[in-house]
């Protein structure tokens, strides 16, 4: 009997030992799991959390942006850190694409929290992880959903223009055209949908929905699919040339408050961009997710933070491949 409770004590330290999130990547034998830095820099994440919440409170506008980054991030060449390089040498930034010029933005925040960890822990914290991080710090901020990141990726060497030009979902683009963007990286359809509510928080420029508002087919009529009123009042601050950067909230209801009236705005059709409105309007089963999360907040934040991991285990690099740069915006010298 001591034999067999001996064995089953040993069993359970070592499945103590084993990491709770293997992700389905396994590259060069690297899994991402949550326990990454305990060892190595077990401060990281309170570390990041202390400069993401100083941020916020400086202004609320931010945790979009941070939240966004992940993203606009993990659809070019996977989570990488990618986005985060200036361009230099070889390398042409994706700050210069057409979704990220004038409106890609946090970077600053970025940068004052890759400068406090390669001072509590030189040369360990990657770029990419720090962006996985700061996603589900700005959520949590807004009062949305909390969940567990898993940690291990390492930062590209490379960035890609053409890749952001070409495989981040645009505010104009068919509701066909984004479900296989997302598709692409291993996305579905729940995914499209519960992600697309990140558009809770945030705001838009009068320039990325412009079209729907005067010439949406380019017939030079509005989208009717836009409630009329609600159409009218954007007209008044985005009027037909001019006024591009001039910024409106994604989810005029509550705007800083991550929630689900987003989706209950879309059934009111009152979706600020084409790209959200469609989820309505171009598909049954999009449709019927979009009322089940306005109908079930709960259900919304469990499906978000699912898909996040999801988002986030894009092809990682992990192991020897990449680097773990000092400074965010640049590769390290060889």
């Amino acid at each position: 009997m001591a034999q067999l409770s001996v064995s089953f004590l040993l069993a359970l330290s070592l499945l103590a030992l084993t990491p709770l999130c293997l992700c389905g990547n396994n590259y060069q034998g690297g899994y991402l799991y949550p326990q990454f830095y305990d060892h190595s820099c077990p401060k990281a994440q309170e570390i990041v959390k202390s400069v993401v919440a100083k941020a916020v409170a400086r202004e609320a506008r931010i945790a979009a942006s941070l939240l966004r980054l992940h993203f606009h991030d993990c659809f070019v060449k996977g989570c990488d850190a990618s986005l985060l390089l200036d361009s230099s040498g070889q390398i042409i930034s994706e700050k210069r694409s057409n979704p990220n010029r004038n409106s890609a933005r946090g970077f600053e925040v970025i940068d004052e929290i890759k400068s406090a960890l390669e001072k509590e822990c030189p040369n360990t914290v990657s770029c990419a992880d720090i962006l996985a991080l700061t996603a589900r710090d700005s959520t949590v901020l807004r009062g949305g959903p909390n969940w567990v990141v898993p940690l291990g990726r390492r930062d590209s060497r490379g960035a890609s223009l053409s890749g952001s030009n070409n495989d981040i979902p645009a505010p104009n683009n068919t509701f066909q055209t984004i479900l296989t963007k997302f598709k692409r990286q291993g996305l579905d359809i729940v995914d499209l949908v519960a992600l697309s509510g990140s558009h809770t928080i945030g705001n838009a420029r009068c320039t990325s929905f412009r079209q729907r508002l005067y010439n949406q087919t380019g017939n030079g009529r509005p989208d009717f699919t836009l409630e009329q009123t609600y159409a009218a009042q954007l007209r008044n601050r985005c009027p037909r040339s001019g006024g591009d950067q001039n910024l409106f909230f994604l989810d005029f209801v509550s705007p800083t408050t991550f929630d689900n009236s987003y989706f209950k705005n879309l059934l009111a059709f009152k979706g600020l961009l084409s790209s959200d409105q469609v989820l309505v309007t171009s598909s049954g089963v999009s449709r019927a997710l979009v009322q089940k999360y306005a109908e079930n907040n709960e259900l919304f934040f469990e499906q978000f933070a699912k898909s996040m991991v999801k988002m986030g285990n894009i092809s990682p690099l992990t192991g020897s491949r990449g680097e773990i740069r000092k400074n965010c915006r640049r590769v390290n010298k060889s």
